[in-house]
């Protein structure tokens, strides 16, 4: 089935809905016996570990997940130090909890399940203290495994049809999703958590980029097959899902070298794998097959944000830069987690203009255009935020604005609508993103659902940073996907529900 064939990802979409009646007769349960290990790992190969003690970026939080684009100098060449801040401030552990049953080890960017099935590796010239090759990132070690020494930056640039921040990037790191590692919980719903939960990688990523002053983008157009082949993946099992271009070099490239079948041990997951052939089916349909399509796949752009109502939007306060959080990204990620228990005290209309404000500037990727541009609207709804009143509304971006839907307390409506979790009740404020499926579809083809589910997911990780970035608590949480979009509308009619992030102060001591 080819990507413009969009009945693959309607089929996909409905097929993998949360309904009051589908979370009471799903007879799934959890084999903890048959645990997914949390790691990719390599076992034959050496470790270059990566140095730890790497200077702090210096920079606002706030500031790095505004930021929309960086002057392009060259060389903007990302050294060893650089490398290790990228990776840790992304993907790396930041804190363990210990329980009766042995102990957990949280990352940097949020998870849904906490099961970490996206991997990231490297694919570089020479840089800095490390040599041209194909790295994987392995967590645990905090360090790197060359899996191909040499330049294949070329097969990348032919994967993506000449994309231009791939040719000049010095560094490109590819994200890949394990489909057993997550789907162990939530089953074929999976393939949604792939665009979420790099999604929120991608959001630390870009922020932490920013801050070391190094471009970088977003790529999501480019030939599945040729990428997955140069990681030499088991495409039943993990896939490419993002390029991530770092850097910038002027000088040309070579031709890589030639691209052979790895066949390396690895440690499996589990015991056991179930597969569920959906996500996979969802993943091919979804497939570019060459350069060109690629090329011509990120060619457009959609612009899906309504015009506002004249007159009818509340303008939210708008801050001065000495009354925004100083607190830097690398103080905001270590703190970062996810909020487990909200206290009934509200945020202010300030903090809540100000995550949204920085959250939403704009996502350097591929496929969006001009900067600012968003496939997701977001809805919201209102339980307790000083100086607005309760209810449901539309934020505007371009005009930093709230459009009221109605007027009404909806504590036990959020908390309902969030799969009958007491979080959203208790959130001061509850953020839906919604998407009109149909159109990104119709201009997208398949490969728009991973998009939006992405975006959704980016979007989120930018809210959750520029939530702890002001001492607040954020979680992400999944939904009942037509009641969502029944409850705003008209407003949201035809719409499909994509993510939810819930907002508030934290009931529980840090």
């Amino acid at each position: 089935m080819t990507n413009s064939n969009t009945s693959a990802a309607w089929k996909y979409h409905n097929a993998t809905k949360h309904s009051y009646a589908s979370i009471r007769t799903n007879p799934h349960v959890l084999d903890w016996n048959n645990k997914p290990l949390e790691y990719k790992i390599y076992p034959t190969l050496e470790v270059t570990r990566l140095p730890r003690e790497a200077t702090q970026t210096g920079v606002s939080a706030l500031s790095a997940v505004a930021a929309t684009s960086i002057p392009v100098h060259d060389p903007a060449l990302p050294t060893l130090e650089n490398l290790a801040q990228i990776l840790f401030l992304s993907a790396g552990i930041t804190k363990s909890r210990k329980y009766p049953g042995g102990e957990i080890f949280f990352r940097a960017a949020a998870c849904t399940g906490a099961l970490y099935e996206v991997e990231l590796y490297l694919v570089c010239g020479d840089l800095p203290e490390l040599a041209a090759g194909i790295y994987h990132f392995g967590v645990a070690e905090f360090g790197l495994r060359q899996l191909r020494a040499g330049d294949y930056r070329s097969t990348l640039v032919e994967a993506t049809g000449t994309c231009p921040s791939v040719a000049h990037a010095p560094l490109t790191i590819i994200c890949t999703g394990t489909f057993w590692r997550n789907a162990w919980k939530y089953e074929a719903r999976t393939y949604r958590h792939f665009g979420w939960d790099n999604g929120t990688i991608i959001a630390n990523m870009l922020a932490a980029t920013a801050a070391l002053g190094l471009p970088a983008k977003v790529v999501l157009g480019f030939a599945d097959a040729q990428v997955n082949q140069l990681l030499s993946l088991d495409t039943h099992r993990e896939v490419a899902l993002t390029l991530i271009p770092v850097g910038f070099a002027s000088t040309a490239l070579a031709a890589s070298p030639e691209i052979t079948p790895l066949d390396l041990p690895l440690i499996p997951l589990s015991k056991t794998e179930i597969d569920y052939p959906a996500m996979r089916d969802m993943h091919e349909a979804s497939s570019l097959a060459s350069g060109a399509d690629a090329e011509a796949w990120r060619n457009t752009s959609l612009e899906l944000e309504p015009a506002s109502q004249a007159g009818k939007l509340i303008e939210l306060p708008r801050a001065e830069k000495d009354q925004l959080s100083s607190d830097t990204l690398d103080q905001v990620i270590l703190r970062r987690g996810s909020t487990r228990k909200f206290a009934p005290v509200p945020i202010t209309s300030f903090e809540l203009s100000t995550l949204l404000y920085h959250a939403t500037r704009g996502i350097p990727a591929d496929y969006l255009h001009p900067v600012g541009a968003r496939l997701n609207g977001l809805y919201l709804i209102v339980n307790d935020v000083e100086g607005i009143a309760s209810g449901s509304y539309f934020y505007h971006r371009k005009q930093h604005a709230l459009d009221l839907l109605r007027h009404g307390r909806f504590r036990k409506m959020a908390g309902y609508l969030a799969l009958e979790q007491q979080l959203a009740a208790d959130a001061s404020v509850c953020i839906f993103f919604l998407a009109d499926l149909a159109r990104i579809l119709d201009r997208f083809g398949n490969r728009g659902y991973r998009a939006t589910q992405l975006e959704a997911g980016i979007l989120g990780g930018k809210l959750y940073l520029a939530a702890y970035a002001q001492g607040l608590g954020a979680t992400g949480l999944t939904f009942y996907d037509d009641d969502v979009a029944h409850f705003f509308s008209p407003h949201a009619q035809g719409k499909n529900a994509m993510f939810l992030i819930a907002v508030g102060r934290s009931a529980l001591p840090r």
